[in-house]
């Protein structure tokens, strides 16, 4: 029975780093993006960007998902996702990115607003263009202020991924509790929290060796 539960539990972990991976991967680019719209000077753009990230932070995540994944066939009565894992899966990771990616924008804007204004017009003076000055002087002072808050919503959307199962996403809170329903045990689900605990301990030391490799910046 050990063997087993611990078969269920890595099937769920690894769905559950699976969903993390992807999210981080496309929530970290497009929240960059989404900075830059809410900065911009294109007042229309601004307003429609910080109207989306307001609506989006300002709702739970699990009513994203059952948005989401729901909303197209109940009201535009046309299932993007079909019924089967696979589209389930991919509805929980265009919402997670979604969600991520408006928290990491405010994280974004507040560092690109944290640099003084001089070495913007440092640039200038030098004849950099604006995507040098922000690529080269910006974008890695960016970085390293932004280490600590961002590393907070990655440990966050760690276990942030357990929400997937409100849509049936198989991952590892499901892997423990089924074993409640089936087998009568509870000790499986103690023991998702063990995995948790060491994933999160990982991710903070690799953020503590990251933001100490930007030392360099003294900002």
């Amino acid at each position: 029975m050990f063997q087993t539960v611990i078969n269920a539990l890595n099937q769920g972990f690894f769905k559950s780093l699976e969903i993390f991976v992807l999210t981080l991967i496309g929530a970290i680019p497009l929240g960059l993006i989404i900075s830059f719209g809410s900065r911009s000077v294109f007042k229309p753009l601004k307003y429609l960007v910080k109207t989306i990230v307001w609506v989006v932070r300002g709702t739970p995540l699990m009513l994203q998902l059952l948005i989401i994944y729901y909303g197209p066939g109940m009201l535009l009565k046309n299932n993007w996702w079909g019924s089967g894992d696979e589209g389930r899966f991919v509805a929980a990771i265009i919402a997670f990115i979604i969600n991520y990616a408006c928290y990491f924008s405010e994280i974004f804007r507040g560092g690109i607003e944290a640099i003084p204004r001089g070495q913007y017009e440092a640039g200038q003076v030098l004849g950099m263009t604006k995507s040098q000055i922000f690529f080269k002087v910006t974008l890695l002072q960016v970085i390293k202020r932004i280490v600590p808050p961002m590393g907070n919503e990655i440990i966050t959307l760690v276990k942030d991924t357990s929400l997937a199962r409100i849509i049936s996403v198989y991952e590892l809170i499901w892997a423990g509790q089924r074993f409640i329903k089936g087998s009568g045990l509870i000790w499986p689900l103690f023991f998702t929290g063990v995995y948790y605990l060491v994933f999160n301990g990982l991710l903070t030391l690799l953020l503590g060796w990251v933001e100490k490799k930007l030392d360099y910046f003294r900002v």
